[in-house]
């Protein structure tokens, strides 16, 4: 019996009714996938990639690592992808400030947010929450965001706020507040929310809005105070958090971020569309999906086209708030 060339499997399987198995879905994955996470470890983003990363790995029968590279508020990490083999062995777990923010906060990006990726779905939605040195607040007498405000307001430039690092939608929840409430208070980036969660709790740092996931664990710890939430409504993990809108008030405050994997521009689609529906299986699993929820993430799971049309809104929308708030690379 003559030996059946690959081409002609391929076309027997087709003329039988059977789906067609492209190259690429046959010879990816063959070897470990790099998940690449542009901040510490401790933060939101990297909790979200090493919650997802063993997921995929059952999946495809690879090993997914995560692999931090912090720097410049995310685009050390994101510029390395951008500029990686579209292979489908190089992922990023991007984020608001990477694929939002970034471009019109600073003067000068190393990649277009844009035209160098290819969106493969929106992990999932977080608030970020307002959280003070509980030490520091009890001297203070700040107990709630209009304390807050009033301190603030009487006392500018002695109240040290941290953030994730410029760019990030931690660092622009803090401008939009000073913005709104016409306070001022000393602007401090980290590296990711990871040390600037240990400098928070070890009572260098005043206060900070950081990502809802990543401070959690510290607030209901007693380690911060929490006094509010960023986002338009409140949040299932704390529901006894009021909004930043409600309780200031500052009607229209939403600051909300988000986290998404991606990967370089020309990255076979086939390999997009598997990565996205391995990874909306996995956040819609009961077990993963009540994990998140617990820690103040929404899961979302999206299709490629769905992220992209995200993107594009949430960009015009972070160029307002950097207008508006007048956010400057410190």
């Amino acid at each position: 019996m003559p030996m059946l060339s690959r081409r002609h499997l391929l076309a027997l399987a087709g003329s039988a009714g059977l789906p067609a198995i492209s190259p690429a879905q046959t010879a990816w994955p063959t070897r470990p996938v790099r998940i690449v996470v542009p901040f510490p470890p401790g933060g939101t983003t990297d909790i979200l990639a090493r919650a997802l990363a063993p997921e995929l790995g059952r999946a495809f029968g690879q090993t997914f690592i995560v692999d931090n590279k912090p720097g410049a508020g995310g685009n050390v990490g994101a510029d390395l992808v951008a500029k990686s083999p579209p292979d489908g062995y190089t992922l990023l777990m991007g984020t608001v400030g990477t694929h939002g923010i970034n471009q019109s906060l600073f003067p000068k990006m190393p990649y277009d947010p844009i035209k160098d990726f290819a969106p493969i779905t929106l992990v999932a939605g977080v608030p970020n929450v307002l959280v003070m040195n509980p030490a520091k607040a009890e001297a203070l007498k700040i107990n709630s965001v209009p304390d807050l405000i009033r301190y603030a307001k009487a006392n500018p430039g002695k109240l040290n706020m941290a953030s994730s690092g410029n760019g990030t939608s931690i660092h622009l929840s803090g401008e939009l507040f000073k913005a709104m409430t016409g306070t001022f208070m000393l602007h401090f980036p980290y590296r990711g929310s990871g040390p600037a969660l240990l400098d928070l709790i070890g009572g260098t740092m005043d206060l900070m809005f950081d990502n809802l996931p990543s401070a959690l664990p510290q607030i209901r710890a007693g380690k911060l105070k929490a006094l509010a939430v960023t986002s338009a409504q409140r949040s299932a993990a704390v529901p006894d958090l009021p909004t930043i809108a409600e309780a200031g008030p500052l009607p229209g405050f939403d600051a909300s971020s988000w986290f998404g994997l991606l990967a370089p521009a020309g990255t076979p689609s086939d390999i997009v569309n598997r990565i996205q529906q391995e990874c909306a299986k996995a956040l819609g699993t009961p077990a993963l999906k009540e994990r998140l929820l617990s820690q103040g993430a929404i899961p979302s799971g999206s299709t490629p086209a769905q992220f992209a049309g995200f993107i594009a809104a949430e960009t015009k929308k972070w160029a307002r708030v950097v207008k508006v708030s007048g956010a400057k690379v410190d």
